[in-house]
């Protein structure tokens, strides 16, 4: 059996993979990681959930587990995640944990942990919960038991704590669609950008339990399109079910991605003094146009392995506020601990505002380089270091220069090697990615 945590908690289909009884015992198994952190007194914990229709029966199973072994559990409700992520600290809570599986389809769900400081748990800490997953842990008894109290002020706390980090107001004369994908941000999306002053259509934000990111939200642009256009809207906001990323469409229909997102912010956090280092931190698979638009504006870039974790990572060790992945994926160190859909919409909202400009204007800053992606499979990931294979990589390098790059990336957990090719026309980016992928067939 392989770990059961991934790259964002524990993942599966509901009452399949992911049953009530396994999410039982991980909160059993989480109280006694947290134990041994917390020192005297009860630990507690804030548990949260998307509208999904096993979340209510998996957050039962949760509670039960946390609360059997004397935690007590701060139930917050529908939110989206970087919402527990920061209500775990609002409460001084020891562990933060929600229930969601993001974009993926209704009958999948998860299980996402957040330490006190409203951090995703180092895989350490992970792997200590699984380690204690058949652990028999003694039933207190009595007063012992956890409780489990509803915190009415939850909402309320998130939003005061979003609409902080802009000016009052600062979104009057905007005209926007936010896409809430039936999700968790379905109702505090649309509230939140009303109370910052924008003029708001929302659509896709009547969850059932089932209609999460049903063709909606970050993952499908296309009714988002449509209703900006229809209504003359100045922008457009997607958000997927959990919302903690965001896309963003602009007042003609095209899509602002996340490299986008994260130029403009930069040069807004540059031009008001915010930008530390004037640095900013993207992945590997961030666009060759993003760092050429950052170059321009004499920002620097450091360029981590894909995942938001590792971009915190470099973020904290070197301190810098700005940070993000071409999946809308974005952390502000000065605001949050975790990507927030709701915060970084906010945020790119009020760099339009500033700008006097339109959000089409500004995201032309970065001139996107064609990107075609091949998915090697059934070869050798071990053996992507193959002289041949870098040979051929560095002729390629050789021969676009500063017009395009090679990316070579193995496979987490497939046998699969991942090709990229970015260059100044589509058909010369397929055609060198098709040559290099035989390449990596015939000696991966």
């Amino acid at each position: 059996m392989g770990r059961l945590f991934g790259t964002d908690g524990v993942r599966g289909v509901a009452n399949k993979d992911l049953t009530p009884e396994l999410v039982f015992s991980l909160g059993k198994a989480a109280s006694l990681v947290i134990a041994q952190q917390h020192g005297s007194g009860k630990a507690k914990a804030v548990v949260g959930r998307d509208p999904r229709a096993s979340g209510e029966m998996l957050e039962a199973a949760l509670i039960a587990g946390l609360a059997t072994t004397g935690v007590e559990v701060l139930k917050v409700g529908v939110l989206p995640t970087p919402a527990i992520a920061y209500l775990t600290q609002y409460y001084s809570a020891d562990l933060g944990v929600v229930l969601s599986a993001s974009h993926n389809v209704f009958s999948d769900n998860g299980v996402k942990f957040f330490s006190k400081d409203g951090k995703k748990l180092p895989d350490t800490t992970e792997d200590e919960i699984e380690k204690n997953l058949e652990t028999i842990v003694p039933h207190p008894t009595g007063s012992e038991i956890g409780r489990v109290k509803e915190m009415a002020d939850a909402y309320e706390a998130y939003l005061h704590h979003l609409l902080e980090t802009i000016p009052t107001g600062s979104l009057k004369g905007l005209k926007i669609a936010v896409d809430c994908a039936n999700g968790a941000a379905s109702e505090s999306a649309p509230d939140l950008y009303q109370r910052a002053g924008a003029d708001v259509i929302a659509i896709h934000n009547a969850p059932d339990g089932i209609n999460i990111n049903d063709n909606c939200g970050s993952t499908h642009l296309e009714s988002l399109i449509e209703t900006v256009k229809k209504n003359k809207c100045d922008l457009g906001i997607a958000h997927d079910g959990d919302a903690d990323r965001c896309l963003a469409i602009d007042s003609q229909g095209n899509i602002i991605d996340g490299d986008h997102i994260l130029a403009i912010l930069a040069n807004d956090f540059k031009n008001s003094g915010n930008l530390n280092n004037d640095t900013v931190v993207s992945t590997v698979m961030a666009n060759l146009g993003f760092k050429l638009a950052m170059q321009s504006s004499k920002i620097s870039v450091i360029q981590t392995a894909v995942g938001d974790r590792y971009v915190l990572e470099a973020m904290e060790e070197n301190n810098f506020v700005l940070g993000g992945e071409q999946s809308g994926h974005v952390i502000m160190r000065n605001h949050s601990t975790t990507g927030d859909g709701l915060l970084t919409a906010l945020q790119l909202m009020n760099a339009v505002v500033n700008s006097n400009r339109t959000l089409g204007e500004l995201a032309g800053v970065v001139t996107k380089f064609p990107q075609v992606l091949i998915n090697v499979s059934g070869v050798d990931r071990a053996k992507i270091d193959n002289p041949i294979l870098q040979e051929e990589v560095q002729k390629i390098e050789k021969t676009l220069a500063d017009k395009g790059r090679v990316l070579l990336r193995s496979s987490g957990t497939e046998p699969l090697i991942r090709v990229m090719v970015e260059a100044e026309t589509a058909q010369q980016a397929q055609e060198i990615a098709e040559a290099l992928a035989a390449v990596v067939k015939k000696t991966c």
